[in-house]
């Protein structure tokens, strides 16, 4: 994404709401009673409304990367993304602040970015956004995002070393346990976009272990990810004229859960597979599962799915 979004209109929303507050905010005012003075706060990772856009996102960012999120309670996606990114920002200790942005409440923001999907990360850097990308992605490449990032502006931006020397001087953490060489070997696959390489190597964990809830995720999320390159934007409408298609259907599903439409897509794959039997509902239970596997086990999408699927089955 280009600097050539236009936050202005965000800011005088900004300027507007906060003007008449005669007193400061409950959400933690600066000492001294004075204006927020940018920087990182506490927690690294921050809530942001329309409200406080301009100081939380905008003024920050003259200081350091803001990362903005760009989530809904509804969009599965993003409950992978969210946690991803909080993780990050913890780890890197103000060196860059993720910013969470409910869409719901906050659409202006999502229109100022020009948002067609969710979820949507933008990097915003002295007040205009530099770069951007969509969808959920696996850690690794979520990491190296990042870091790009922090390399083009370490020099232009000194609070970016300052942050990190200071994380490297603080208090020694408990050391982290070896990464498991499998698990490197998947995500380096990644990093190259070879899904076919990363998928062999999930699977090669899942062979030897499986009940490794670690690798089985990470391998649904990487078959997604494939398909999803190859989306066809036809897709739902082809299905919808061929019922009985089981290849249409599979790639109508994934083309409705890439936009954010899951509970139709788990709906297509549960009617589907009342229609078929012998080896397509197997294949149809199977590409069903594995989008399970994207969310949380405990979503209410896929807990009403997968007792859906077991009425039609059994």
């Amino acid at each position: 994404m280009s600097g050539a979004v236009d936050l202005s209109a965000l800011k005088a929303r900004s300027d507007a709401a906060n003007r008449p507050s005669p007193a400061p905010a409950a959400a933690g005012p600066a000492p001294g009673g004075g204006p927020p003075k940018p920087g990182p706060p506490a927690g690294f990772v921050i809530d942001v409304t329309e409200a406080d856009f301009q100081a939380e996102v905008l003024e920050r960012s003259m200081v350091v990367p803001v990362v903005v999120d760009l989530w809904a309670e509804w969009c599965g996606p993003c409950k992978q993304l969210s946690p991803v990114l909080e993780r990050l920002a913890e780890a890197a200790r103000g060196s860059w602040i993720l910013a969470k942005v409910d869409v719901d409440a906050n659409p202006r923001i999502a229109q100022a970015f020009g948002a067609q999907s969710i979820p949507m990360v933008v990097a915003v850097v002295a007040g205009q956004p530099v770069d951007a990308f969509n969808g959920a992605q696996p850690e690794a490449q979520v990491k190296q995002w990042i870091g790009s990032l922090l390399d083009a502006l370490r020099e232009r931006m000194p609070a970016i070393a300052q942050a990190e020397a200071a994380a490297g001087g603080g208090a020694a953490e408990p050391e982290e346990e070896p990464e498991d060489p499998r698990f490197t070997a998947a995500e380096d696959a990644l990093e190259q976009g070879d899904y076919a390489a990363a998928e062999a190597a999930y699977q090669d964990i899942l062979n030897v272990e499986p009940a490794n809830e670690q690798a089985a995720a990470a391998l649904a999320q990487v078959r997604f990810l494939a398909r999803s390159e190859a989306v066809d934007p036809e897709a739902v409408a082809r299905a919808d004229a061929a019922p009985d298609d089981v290849d249409a259907q599979l790639a109508a599903a994934d083309a409705q859960v890439a936009g954010d439409d899951v509970e139709a897509a788990f709906a297509r794959l549960v009617a589907t597979a009342g229609r078929v039997f012998g080896d397509d509902r197997d294949r149809v239970r199977e590409h069903l599962v594995g989008l399970f596997e994207l969310f949380p086990a405990d979503d209410a999408r896929v807990t009403a799915a997968r007792r859906a699927l077991a009425r039609v089955l059994f």
